[in-house]
């Protein structure tokens, strides 16, 4: 097993005495900026724990909370905002805050609040399916919890702690649903190219379930990538409607702008053509047309999560699992009844 790293190892790669890095650490002595940039670029290198390494302080907790999600300027903040704010609200319940980590660092960014104790535990979004977090999250002290899960994760062995929607129970649904309407081929628009292009685990658990529910019911099934902006899905209708048949619509993202263009069109969601969505409720609810959706439950995941990951903040060794919220179908008006 590794040594675990100490302040005169943190002195000797910063080149300075073992009292500076403990004034840097408390704070009681004014430091200058190039030396606690030093000191502070050690611990980060060294991994250094302060907390952990210190018995005296070893059952201090910060309480903060550490949300780990790399936002990239191209996808935004508002599909994570739900949550964001949920996780917030049940760690405030505990006397806890948050800290949102959002550089795209991959795992240096759990290595950097890990190494200076910045939280008692982190949360790890944006999930690819082959993640390199996955690593970190196995050698450091603070316990984590995905909200996604990387391939690794289904190994029996495995000990990462992972929790997320049921991506491939949500497309079985939407897929039955059009069936069932009679439909005589499905489309699915789903997640643009740079979504997929992040490796988010998401994607492809989503898209092989609603492949295999459409082949077993011998209904033919097209996967069209859909940049989410309203000149690209409007195109994308133009070369799906330019035969005059009308396909059942499965929308993964865009459902505004893709419901609006029909709109534009003259087709009616429940009159003329049959569309389903994966969008929270309040998204289904506020288009022009309600639209028959499955929610990814953003909520429900991160009131699971925090639960959880206050458990494992009392049993930090307890073995490794994945979870999964249920999906559930709700009916609106986007939909015709079977004839």
């Amino acid at each position: 097993m590794a040594r675990v790293p100490t302040s005169k190892d943190v002195a000797k790669v910063a080149g300075v005495s073992q009292s500076t890095v403990s004034y840097v650490m408390s704070g009681k002595r004014p430091i200058s900026e190039k030396t606690r940039r030093l000191v502070e670029d050690a611990m980060e290198q060294l991994l250094y724990q302060p907390h952990a390494g210190a018995r005296a302080l070893a059952s201090q907790r910060t309480n903060i909370i550490a949300i780990v999600h790399p936002v990239l300027s191209n996808l935004g903040v508002g599909g994570i905002m739900a949550f964001i704010d949920e996780i917030a609200a049940q760690a405030r319940r505990r006397d806890y805050d948050v800290l949102l980590v959002t550089a795209d660092e991959g795992k240096e960014s759990l290595r950097r609040v890990a190494g200076r104790a910045l939280a008692d535990a982190m949360v790890v979004m944006e999930v690819k399916a082959e993640d390199e977090r996955a690593e970190v999250a196995r050698g450091i002290a603070q316990p984590s919890l995905f909200i996604g899960y990387p391939d690794e994760a289904l190994d029996e062995h495995s000990t990462l702690h992972c929790i997320d929607f049921d991506f491939a129970g949500g497309a079985e649904l939407l897929v039955g649903e059009l069936i069932g309407a009679g439909v005589h081929e499905i489309v699915v628009l789903g997640w643009g190219p740079e979504v997929v292009a992040r490796g988010v685990n998401y994607v492809p658990r989503f898209r092989r379930r609603a492949e295999a529910t459409a082949a077993a019911a011998g209904v033919p099934l097209r996967w069209v990538e859909v940049p989410r902006d309203s000149v690209a899905i409007r195109a994308a209708l133009d070369d799906l409607l330019g035969s005059g048949s009308v396909p059942g619509l499965l929308l993964a993202d865009g459902v505004p702008e893709t419901l609006g263009a029909l709109l534009d069109r003259g087709l009616r969601p429940g009159r003329d053509v049959d569309v389903v969505a994966l969008c929270t409720d309040a998204e289904a609810e506020a288009q022009a047309v309600p639209v028959t959706a499955v929610s990814q439950q953003p909520r429900d995941v991160s009131r699971h999560a925090v639960e959880w990951l206050f458990q494992l903040l009392d049993d930090p060794a307890a073995p490794g699992e994945v979870r999964l919220v249920p999906a559930h179908l709700t009916r609106r008006q986007s939909v015709r009844p079977p004839n």
